[in-house]
C-alpha cells in the first residue's frame, strides 16, 4: 500500500504511526480519514455537464432540450447557446451555472440540462 504525500509539505517520505500518518519533514500529522475526506471534497467540487465533460468558468455551452421559465411564457429552445459561464459550487438551489443566453438575457441554470460546446 502506497502512502499518501504530506498535506502540509507535499514530501513523499510519510510514515504511519498507529493510527495516524506522520511527515518527518515538517512533523504534520494527520489521519487516513482526513485524506479521504480531502480528495472526496476536491471530487465533489467539479460540476460536470449531461454527457460527463467537467465544465470551468468562461466554457460555452449549449441547451440540450426546451426549458420553460418560471413567472414567464418564455421557453428556452434546444440549442440555445451560453458563453462566457460562471460556475457556482455552492449554489443550493441547484442551478450551478450563471451564465447570460443569446436572445434571453442573464440566467441561471442546471449542469444537467447542458453539454459542453
Amino acid at each position: 500500500m502506497s502512502l499518501p504525500n504530506c498535506p502540509k509539505c507535499d514530501a513523499e517520505y510519510t510514515y504511519e504511526d498507529g493510527a495516524l500518518l506522520v511527515c518527518p519533514m515538517c512533523a504534520h500529522e494527520w489521519t487516513a480519514a482526513e485524506t479521504d475526506a480531502a480528495q472526496a471534497e476536491d471530487q465533489d467540487a467539479v460540476i460536470r455537464d449531461a454527457v460527463g465533460n467537467e465544465l470551468q468558468d468562461g466554457d460555452a455551452v449549449t441547451v440540450i432540450k426546451d426549458l420553460k421559465v418560471k413567472g414567464s411564457s418564455i421557453v428556452i429552445k434546444v440549442g440555445t447557446k451560453a458563453k462566457s459561464i460562471r460556475l457556482l459550487p455552492d449554489a443550493s438551489d441547484g442551478h450551478d451555472i450563471d451564465c447570460k443566453l443569446d436572445g434571453y438575457g442573464p440566467m441561471k441554470l442546471k449542469s444537467s440540462v447542458v453539454k459542453k460546446a
